[in-house]
């Protein structure tokens, strides 16, 4: 069973320090002993895990990378397949997904992990949690969203994604309070309500934690998506959360709404520039993790891709952890279009202002040239020149570039942003050439 400790978001900084390098300490000795391919780093760097005390100590030890994941997956298993109890992948994102393996220790820890999540956001065994996220697929999210609930003592009824009717209908009969879903989709059961004269602002869903997309900006201010459902529907409050597979554990909002609260009991977290050095507190750095209790897959200084601000002052609800902000992007999405830096998060802020679009999704490719090509495929059932010249105009002033635009039939667009195999809605994709 794993060891819980909920209330060490609340002690002091220096206690939060201590109770962190002693955990990670345990860890340290256990992957030297247990995984293979910290066995190998640790033996090629000369890197007696003894000399490393404190969390500050960790850049003794070189990072690890999605690329080693991918690479030598078997070797960061630390137990035989026999004790695996869930088998899951990475989303694949940024290569090929990568196979993550639990024990039924890491299984409790997860649903602790999602336990934390939902008393952040003040849930409690009384709600009624509907999941519109899918379960299935090899998909970790869902199955760490039912555990939680199970954790917290809250019903929980399983309706995976999509399919407005069927959500609506859940609503109706079970009468749930709180719902994990993608917010984007949010907008998707609102339009379906009014086109079919719910009254969903006297329903009883109150609350939803949110997950695949940021609901704030770096200032913790309302994002073009977020602001238009609060808009549309002002008693739902909204919840952001942030996880990967690779980490095993989740940054969440409290009712505060000023950053995702670090678990530190799960996960020691760095800050890291393009030289793998710490960044100062006022500077986006890359988020770098080493898990914290995990039995079949931990990791050690992993680099995330995502690149973020944190904070460090205490929050209002009392919790002295520190602060992540909403992502500012993913390093290896960066986009360098006609002279500009861009991130896909800026193109969708942009779409997502746009009222009538079906959907759309984020393109970018090599041109003959070699450089990065950006098209915009939008899902739209009367498109128009002139509503063409209307997107990149709007594109032009808020980004300073135009992209291409391509015109797809509302029922195309669905099956492009929901294929077969997808777990998440796609709205990006990066058919770049990957230079070796």
């Amino acid at each position: 069973m794993f060891e819980k400790h909920t209330d060490i978001q609340f002690k002091s900084k220096a206690e939060i320090a201590a109770f962190q390098d002693e955990r990670l300490r345990k860890t340290l000795d256990y992957v030297s002993k247990r995984s293979p391919f910290y066995k190998k780093l640790f033996s090629d760097n000369h890197i007696n895990v003894a000399d490393i005390r404190t969390v500050a100590d960790l850049q003794k030890i070189p990072v690890t990378t999605k690329k080693d994941l991918q690479e030598h997956n078997k070797e960061f298993f630390c137990v035989p397949m026999e004790d695996i109890t869930d088998i899951v992948t990475t989303s694949g994102t940024m290569g090929d997904p990568v196979i993550v393996g639990l024990t039924k220790n890491d299984l409790d820890r997860l649903a602790y992990n999602e336990f934390l999540t939902f008393s952040a956001a003040g849930l409690t065994k009384s709600d009624i949690i509907q999941e519109m996220t899918t379960i299935d697929r090899r998909f970790m999210a869902g199955l760490a969203y039912f555990l939680g609930a199970v954790e917290l003592g809250a019903g929980v009824v399983r309706v995976g994604n999509g399919i407005p009717e069927l959500q609506w209908d859940t609503i109706n009969r079970i009468k749930p309070t709180v719902c994990m879903v993608v917010p984007s989709f949010l907008m998707k059961l609102i339009d379906y309500a009014e086109a079919h004269g719910i009254d969903y602002h006297n329903c009883s869903l109150k609350k939803a934690v949110c997950i695949g997309e940021s609901l704030r900006n770096p200032d913790f201010s309302y994002t073009v998506l977020s602001q238009k459902i609060h808009d549309r529907w002002p008693e739902l409050q909204l919840f952001t959360t942030y996880a990967s597979t690779e980490m095993q554990t989740g940054f969440s909002e409290c009712e505060c709404g000023c950053g995702g609260h670090h678990q530190p009991e799960l996960i020691v977290v760095e800050f890291l520039d393009e030289n793998n050095q710490p960044v100062a507190d006022d500077q986006p750095g890359e988020v770098t993790i080493t898990t914290l209790g995990i039995e079949g897959f931990p990791l050690v200084r992993f680099k995330t891709g995502d690149v973020c601000y944190h904070h460090v002052e205490p929050c209002k609800c009392g919790r002295n952890t520190m602060r992540l902000s909403s992502i500012l992007g993913r390093k290896g999405q960066m986009i360098k279009f006609k002279g500009t830096t861009l991130f896909p998060s800026s193109l969708s802020d942009v779409l997502d202002d746009i009222h009538g679009l079906a959907g759309y999704i984020i393109e970018v490719s090599t041109n003959d040239l070699g450089t990065d090509d950006i098209a915009i495929h939008i899902g739209k059932a009367d498109p128009s020149d002139q509503f063409e010249k209307f997107l990149k105009d709007q594109f032009r002033a808020k980004v300073r570039v135009a992209p291409r635009i391509i015109f797809h039939t509302p029922a195309e667009m669905q099956a492009m942003q929901f294929p077969q195999m997808s777990r998440k809605p796609i709205k990006f994709i990066d058919n770049r050439k990957k230079i070796i």
